[in-house]
Formats: C-alpha cells, sequence, structure tokens
C-alpha cells in the first residue's frame, strides 16, 4: 500500500524527497489501514458474547454515536451521528457493544444507506429483538470539498426493522425520544 501511495503522490507532480513528503506514503498506508479497519472485525470478535439475559421488553436507544466512514465512490469522508434504539425480547446487548458495530461496518468503504442497514440487520440477527431503528446524520466530503460544494448540507438515512416498521407507535416513540 506505502507504493501505491508514493505512486499517487508522484503523479499529482509532488516531488516524495521534499522533507514533508518522505514518510508520507508510509503514513498514508498506515492510516488507510486504520480508516478500514472494519474489514478485519467480525460481528462476533465485537459483540464478545456481551449479550445478557432482560426481561425488559421496552425501547433501548443509543443516541449520539459519532461515526466516521469513508465514501467508497471517492474515498473521502463522511461524518456523523448514529441513533440506534431496539425492543429486546429477552436479550439485551451490552452499551458499547452497540457503538462497536457501528464503527464496524463505518471503518468500511461504505455508502451511509448500507451503512444504515448493515447495523439494523445486525442488531437484530444479534440480539432477536422484535424490532430495531436506527437513523443516522452525516455531512459528506464528497459533496462539501468537490462537486457542489455544499457546506451546509446533511445526509439522514433510516432503517426501520420488526416493529419499527409495522408499528406505528413504537416508530413515533422513537423518533420523539431523538428530539
Amino acid at each position: 500500500m506505502r507504493e501505491h501511495f508514493a505512486n499517487i503522490i508522484a503523479s499529482i507532480g509532488e516531488d516524495l524527497n521534499r522533507p514533508g513528503l518522505l514518510d508520507t506514503p508510509d503514513r498514508a498506508a498506515k492510516a488507510f489501514q486504520f480508516l478500514t479497519r472494519g474489514y478485519t472485525q467480525t460481528l462476533d470478535d465485537v459483540v464478545n458474547n456481551a449479550l445478557f439475559p432482560s426481561d425488559s421488553q421496552e425501547m433501548i436507544m443509543v443516541k449520539d454515536i459519532e461515526l466516521y466512514s469513508l465514501c467508497e465512490h471517492h474515498l473521502l469522508p463522511f461524518i456523523g451521528k448514529a441513533h440506534v434504539a431496539y425492543i429486546p425480547t429477552g436479550k439485551v446487548l451490552g452499551l458499547s457493544k452497540v457503538a462497536r458495530i457501528v464503527d464496524m461496518f463505518a471503518r468500511r468503504l461504505q455508502i451511509q444507506e448500507q451503512l444504515t442497514l448493515q447495523i439494523a440487520e445486525s442488531i437484530q440477527s444479534i440480539t432477536g429483538a422484535s424490532g430495531v431503528g436506527v437513523i443516522i446524520e452525516a455531512k459528506h466530503m464528497c459533496m462539501m470539498m468537490r462537486g457542489v460544494e455544499k457546506q451546509n448540507s446533511s445526509m439522514k438515512t433510516s432503517a426501520m426493522l420488526g416493529s419499527f416498521r409495522t408499528n406505528q407507535a413504537t416508530r413515533n416513540e422513537f423518533l420523539s425520544l431523538l428530539r
């Protein structure tokens, strides 16, 4: 990967021998590996058996989980927050695991729409929840730094599974907790 970054830098006309760029290919390769570390993780690794018995059948919500991802179309960041809620059916997920699931999928080349669905489907498959809702709000550098260059635009996506899709009261409760 280091050589590829060196070729990219040289191809834009930069001098790889100037002091500020001497170690840049190595640093860029390490940074890119970190930014895409979600590919080295599995759902089982991330959850790590942190699933606990519970009699709760009320909505559990984790708000404002910051996320950083790379747009698969331009390799530019999108940055935002995820809101995740589910209704347990006998099992609850360790709180930090919700954020770790968000990170695992965000740290891959992504589109926000797919990221939202991957998180929702994973929470549902791990917990067996009767419903899952995920909303992501993010700003996309591919719209801000290039192309249309719109600095104040943001994108919101949602995935509603189970009772979040079929029961308007459940969906409304989720949305009202976000306000």
